[in-house]
């Protein structure tokens, strides 16, 4: 398997994890570190680091549960339109790495190809939003001490070492808005354990864990945090529905007699119950929830008017999950993205294959749904003008 084929689905166990694994416990699935070769190299870093101006929290570094203050391995810039940005010194940020910082670098899928498919990959599998952050360690100080996320985590190590002491929690599925505060760790571990290149970690949300680079060589991991689809979110969408009902957009009788307050009390709780018995209440809240997601930034320069009829044009969708359906008037809904589209039904098939978010020909698009490529090109185009889709290869 070679990074470009590399597959963190395949490798965590497909569907027997989202059966036995997902939310309910840890898991470590080893692999060669070729597998992963060609995914990211120090040499992409360095040139990340080199090609772009960050500011903190986005890049920072980190040690003991602190952030290092940026002027200790940074300067400001003050250019002639009197702006200030900080340039990194790479002898300054070597010392503070050295002396055990760890550099942090936030939503590295939107700067990096690879780690971008990667990302692409678990979002389509496990219909959520996720974002990737970049670790590199060098020395045994833990960046974070001993912490917990309030999301799902996968751990992808690219080179390296690092160790995880992994706690059980102490709080079942903690929130970042919650009512109270998780119980601090046992002492004792109930894993100890080190991920070498390849080997893919997956956390759970509330799982207390401390990290560190401490078995003699740096370490480079990315974590691939896994947005949340709670009960209150649910709740939220639903509050959101039944503002069709009159009774929800009406005001509470705050100053009513307690009878007229039941009788209003009643009718909210009769519109939700019915709501909570729909069979389909989840299906129906995981389709809306897929129709918002929100779409990578792609855009499709030099083409800024309309796509050309061009047959080797390359077109790929920027959301993960798009939602295809046949309408009783004998068209096709597309929704991504937040958008929705109603096209011919002949579009049906080009809609489908664009649906799997690898690039493909205008050409190719067009014989799938056996259109010209004038027509595909329209369809094309009103999905870019949408946000939804991009022309360009791979990015």
């Amino acid at each position: 398997m070679t990074a470009e084929h590399f597959s963190v689905v395949e490798r965590l166990g497909g569907d027997d994890f989202l059966t036995r694994t997902l939310g309910r416990s840890f898991k470590v699935a080893r692999g060669e570190a070729a597998s992963l070769a060609g995914l990211m190299s120090w040499d992409d870093l360095n040139a990340i680091l080199t090609h772009h101006r960050f500011e903190p929290p986005r890049f920072r570094l980190a040690a003991n549960g602190e952030q290092v203050p940026a002027h200790t391995y940074s300067r400001p810039i003050i250019t002639r339109r009197s702006t200030v940005w900080h340039q990194l010194q790479p002898s300054e940020l070597h010392k503070r790495l050295a002396e055990g910082a760890t550099l942090v670098l936030d939503a590295i899928d939107e700067l990096h190809p690879g780690i971008g498919t990667l990302a692409g990959q678990l979002e389509r599998w496990l219909r959520t939003g996720v974002q990737v952050n970049l670790y590199a360690s060098w020395t045994g100080t833990e960046g974070f001490g001993v912490h917990w996320d309030d999301h799902d985590v996968v751990v992808v190590q690219l080179d390296g070492a690092k160790r995880w002491r992994i706690h059980g929690p102490t709080r079942t599925v903690p929130m970042h808005r919650d009512v109270e505060t998780p119980e601090p760790p046992p002492e004792e571990p109930v894993a100890d354990l080190v991920l070498t290149a390849g080997d893919v970690l997956y956390l759970p949300r509330g799982w207390w864990h401390a990290v560190a680079a401490s078995e003699g060589e740096h370490s480079l991991h990315v974590t691939c945090g896994l947005q949340s689809t709670t009960g209150a979110d649910l709740i939220t969408w639903l509050s959101e529905m039944l503002r069709a009902h009159e009774a929800v957009r009406a005001d509470i009788p705050r100053f009513g007699a307690n009878e007229t307050q039941r009788a209003f009390l009643d009718t909210i709780g009769k519109l939700i119950a019915t709501e909570l018995e729909s069979d389909d209440l989840i299906a129906r809240f995981s389709s809306a929830r897929d129709a918002t997601e929100r779409a990578r930034l792609a855009p499709s320069l030099p083409h800024i008017t309309a796509a050309p009829p061009d047959a080797d044009l390359q077109v790929r969708l920027v959301t993960t999950r798009p939602a295809l359906a046949a309408t009783p008037d004998g068209t096709v809904r597309f929704t991504a993205g937040g958008e929705e589209w109603t096209f011919a039904a002949k579009a049906e098939p080009m809609l489908a294959l664009l649906a799997d978010g690898e690039p493909h020909r205008l050409a190719d698009l067009a014989q799938a749904a056996g259109i010209t490529l004038g027509q595909a090109a329209g369809v094309v185009t009103e999905l870019v003008d949408g946000q939804a889709a991009a022309i360009g290869g791979p990015r």
